[in-house]
């Protein structure tokens, strides 16, 4: 049976950017939702008018509860496949079709962005912080673990599923991957920085590796 595959995108405040993502990711996939996070822009129609279904949070709950509830509603219209992708064009959606042959032989594939010397120094020391911290605590073998660009079968949700509702939820992902053992594909990826000020810095690594330690000792 041919899959079905639904792009997840948390968007806030993205109304520059997100016609263009979907416009590009729409040629890959067969649905695509936006999650308007609280955004006080045109988000909201711009993705409307793009043609993508939007789900909306009336004020800013954070990446991973919008991600939630965009994986949650494809899940229930039937989708096999869920492509996440930002929505603020650092990801190049003509990269999709690599996932989902990924996707083959695996259980979830991770994006990990190549030639990463654009990226700001303080967002590489915090990254490398938890990449160490993910493969000392679950055996997960990656090297850019904050990377959004992910997909995985549906049928896997309820085991990767996360509680965080901020950007730490793409750890918990990688946390639940470990615990449970699932099979990983590593895709790598194009490096595009549309905004040098977002990104995990050293005090955002600190608090998800003392995140990812919790998770390792409370959860089974």
């Amino acid at each position: 049976m041919k899959d079905s595959i639904w792009a997840v995108i948390a968007a806030k405040n993205e109304g520059k950017n997100v016609t263009s993502v979907i416009k590009k990711a729409s040629k890959y996939v067969d649905n695509i939702i936006v999650v308007d996070d609280g955004s006080t822009d045109n988000t909201k129609v711009a993705s409307k008018r793009s043609g993508a279904i939007v789900l909306s949070h009336i004020v800013n709950l954070g990446k991973g509860a919008a991600i939630k509830t965009g994986c949650e509603y494809a899940i229930g219209k039937g989708a096999t496949i869920i492509v996440l992708v930002d929505g603020d064009g650092q990801h190049e959606p003509k990269e999709i079709p690599r996932f989902i042959e990924a996707l083959r032989n695996s259980q979830v594939a991770l994006g990990v962005r190549t030639k990463r010397g654009s990226m700001p120094t303080v967002l590489k020391f915090g990254n490398s912080f938890i990449n160490n911290a993910a493969r000392a605590l679950y055996g997960i073998n990656i090297d850019d673990t904050q990377c959004g660009f992910r997909a995985f079968r549906a049928d896997v949700y309820n085991s990767i599923v996360w509680r965080s509702s901020d950007y730490s939820m793409e750890s918990e992902m990688i946390a639940n991957i470990g615990k449970k053992r699932l099979k990983y594909a590593i895709v790598p990826i194009s490096t595009i920085y549309a905004d040098k000020y977002k990104g995990t810095t050293v005090i955002d690594g600190i608090k998800i590796v003392f995140n990812m330690v919790w998770w390792r000792i409370s959860r089974f």
